[in-house]
């Protein structure tokens, strides 16, 4: 009988501890799946497995390999830091990815011959066993590579040296600024491509052959968060597409074509009359035409759209504009008849089946979100299988695969169990009717064991962007703060890029009255459900989620406390010192400095109305955040406090937009938290 009582209490307590709400200490548990990579036979898939390191405060990452038959898995690698970009061989043989290696740099500094650096390098690993070799020493690190269709070679690109780099290492630093960060501290190298054997017996970077050369650059990762272009074999491994930029400044990344390498002559050839904005282009299987993005009429305030064109050359078509949605990701088809493209749709991510001639077809994904980043997070296999990781609203990446473009997803692991496990509250896409004919969306998270009949205390948690939107997607903090019996609402105003483009283009040189209007319609929809306490809403958001946040307490007075994370405060300041600086003047009338165009900066920044805020208000950012200066949070601060508006600023001494490290983000979601609950609760 004890033992029979035992048992039943050991249960009971299991059950406890793995039903309980969501908690902070929860975060340790998040595993994230990405980069998923599925072998030319089709049986295997390889992804990046990335679990949170709090006591180093880092992320440790590992490739696994996983069987798609059984979901049978097998790590790849032990103990290497930054491991990534797992790529098969063309014959699947063999498996190149990147990881952090240190390389020793000659200087001509006499007192300094020698300087280690830990850079990413290209490493090649055999499927067969043995050692991953280490296959580039490019001094400046790897960007991004691909192999030769022969399986021979493999191309990378690397950032070449400063042009004065030996004056540098001399002490004579000084650089001529351009249309880059005021955090800048040398002016940006070129970053170019170059071609190495794949065999791993030529390590050393002289035996490497440059393919491209000059002041111009291949376009990199922008600073905020979108992905890096890839460059693109033919299929005879004769050819290159890439897209260049004219210089290397981040604040010109507008300033790129589709270029065409001839990789034994070195010719480089344009591909299309675009002089701008042109990014990611793909060869077809057969090598005879071109995948790119290009933005709806080349403007850059309209949706993503793919358009093919043939490898001889010419604009080509737009494939996508019936789809009416901004698409992050293309992939083509094994027939070359089709693409998979991808992006929010509504309140979910959605996959499409675009063939070159009729209408696109989604792809029926069920509940599961595949992983967005301004990026779709899949791959196709050589006789169209899909592999995607994604998320549904209960529970973080997993890696997922389809049989066939008609099949449903398959879930292939289950890293993230216990937080599935956990008492989250439910999520439910919104709509309401908003201002200027447009119906709106958004996401609504109630607590665990909502009641319909209590009045719940509302946190508007507002997306950053504004070209992104809320989705029915694991995210961590919503069930956060909905465990601390608070209804979350994530609108979708106008500049989200879900609902088409006329709603995504709705914001130009209207930043924040016309988005503020859809908020606050959305609020009003929401508090006629009857379960809101109108007396107790806060606000708050991160990057353009926090210039709205500063944008609505100095317009309207209904909210009872706010956060605002890396706000945009100034966007004058923001065309001057920002990463994307001058790229502002697309998405107003032009530069601030030109004709009466300061007026329409002035209205449309938040720091200009803080004198009729009134909210308790938290600011939060990084010291080195390139992309919302950090200036602009000083400012909101002494607006606020000079005006008698209780005020705290917290600054995390980081580069980068988000906090690094899971230790700060951490500690930014329990100052987030403990503001809401001391002015809500």
């Amino acid at each position: 009988m004890m033992t029979t009582l035992l048992a039943v209490l050991l249960a009971a307590a299991a059950a406890s501890a793995q039903g309980h709400r969501i908690q902070l200490e929860d975060l340790a548990k998040i595993v994230t799946v990405s980069d998923p990579q599925i072998s030319p036979d089709g049986k295997s898939v390889v992804c990046v497995v990335s679990r949170v390191n709090f006591e180093k405060n880092r992320s440790d990452r590992e490739l696994v390999l996983v069987d798609v038959a059984t979901g049978g898995q097998r790590v790849l690698t032990f103990d290497r830091k930054g491991v990534g970009s797992p790529r098969w061989s063309p014959s699947g043989d063999r498996l190149a990815f990147t990881a952090v290696a240190s390389y020793t740099r000659d200087k001509d500094n006499k007192d300094d011959t020698t300087k280690r650096e830990d850079s990413a390098q290209v490493f090649v690993m055999s499927m067969s066993g043995g050692d991953a070799r280490k296959v580039t020493s490019a001094p400046n690190g790897v960007e991004q590579f691909a192999w030769r269709p022969n399986g021979k070679d493999i191309a990378y690109v690397t950032s070449d040296d400063l042009p004065n780099q030996k004056e540098i290492d001399k002490h004579n630093d000084s650089f001529e600024v351009g249309d880059n960060s005021y955090l800048a501290t040398a002016a940006p190298a070129s970053l170019h491509i170059w071609l190495v054997s794949a065999d791993g017996e030529n390590t050393m970077d002289e035996t490497a052959k440059r393919l491209t050369s000059g002041s111009w650059s291949i376009q990199n990762s922008t600073p905020w968060g979108y992905p890096t272009p890839p460059i693109s074999w033919s299929p005879d491994g004769k050819s290159l597409t890439f897209a260049r930029q004219e210089d290397p400044h981040s604040g010109d990344q507008d300033l790129t074509t589709l270029q065409m390498l001839n990789v034994e002559t070195g010719e480089i050839r344009k591909l299309t009359s675009h002089n701008m904005l042109e990014s990611c282009g793909l060869f077809s299987p057969d090598g005879s035409q071109l995948a790119y993005w290009y933005p709806r009429d080349g403007d850059w305030n309209n949706v993503n759209e793919i358009f093919v064109t043939s490898a001889a050359g010419g604009d080509g078509i737009d494939l996508t504009r019936d789809l009416d949605r901004n698409l992050q990701r293309a992939i083509w088809m094994p027939d070359g008849q089709s693409l998979l493209v991808g992006g929010h749709d509504g309140t979910q991510v959605s996959l499409w089946l675009q063939p070159l001639k009729g209408k696109a077809r989604r792809l029926s994904l069920g509940e599961v979100n595949p992983t967005w980043l301004f990026w779709i997070d899949a791959a196709v296999g050589r006789k169209g299988e899909i592999v995607f990781t994604g998320s549904t609203a209960s529970q973080p990446s997993e890696l997922y695969y389809m049989p066939s473009n008609s099949d449903p997803p398959k879930r292939l692991t289950n890293f993230n169990q216990q937080i599935a496990a956990l008492e989250l509250g439910k999520v439910d896409r919104f709509e309401w009717q908003g201002p200027d004919g447009f119906r709106e969306d958004g996401i609504l998270v109630y607590p665990p064991d909502f009641n319909k009949d209590k009045k719940y205390p509302l946190v508007l948690l507002i997306h950053g962007g504004p070209t992104d939107a809320s989705a029915t997607d694991f995210y961590a903090f919503e069930h956060l703060v909905a465990a601390r019996d608070y209804i979350v609402f994530e609108p979708n105003y106008r500049g989200s890029d879900n609902l088409g483009n006329a709603y995504q283009r709705a914001i130009y040189n209207d930043a924040g009255d016309g988005p503020g209007r859809d908020v606050m319609a959305g609020i009003e929809a929401v508090e006629k459900l009857g379960f809101v306490d109108h007396s107790r809403i806060g606000v708050s958001g991160w990057s353009y989620g926090g210039y709205m946040t500063s944008w609505l307490i100095g317009h309207y007075h209904i909210w009872k406390a706010a956060v605002a994370g890396a706000a945009f405060a100034s966007i004058n300041d923001s065309y001057n010192f920002s990463d994307f600086n001058v790229s502002f003047r697309y998405v107003t009338k032009g530069s601030p400095w030109l004709g009466s165009n300061m007026k329409d900066y002035v209205a449309q920044s938040p720091i200009a109305f803080a004198s009729q805020a009134k909210t308790p208000t938290l600011i939060l950012g990084n010291t080195g955040d390139s992309v919302v200066p950090i200036t602009e949070s000083y400012q909101l601060y002494h607006a606020l406090k000079d005006n008698g508006v209780t005020v705290k600023f917290v600054a995390y001494p980081t580069p980068g937009h988000l906090p690094s490290g899971p230790v700060r983000r951490r500690d930014v979601y329990s100052r987030w938290l403990d503001w809401l609950d001391r002015y809500l609760k």
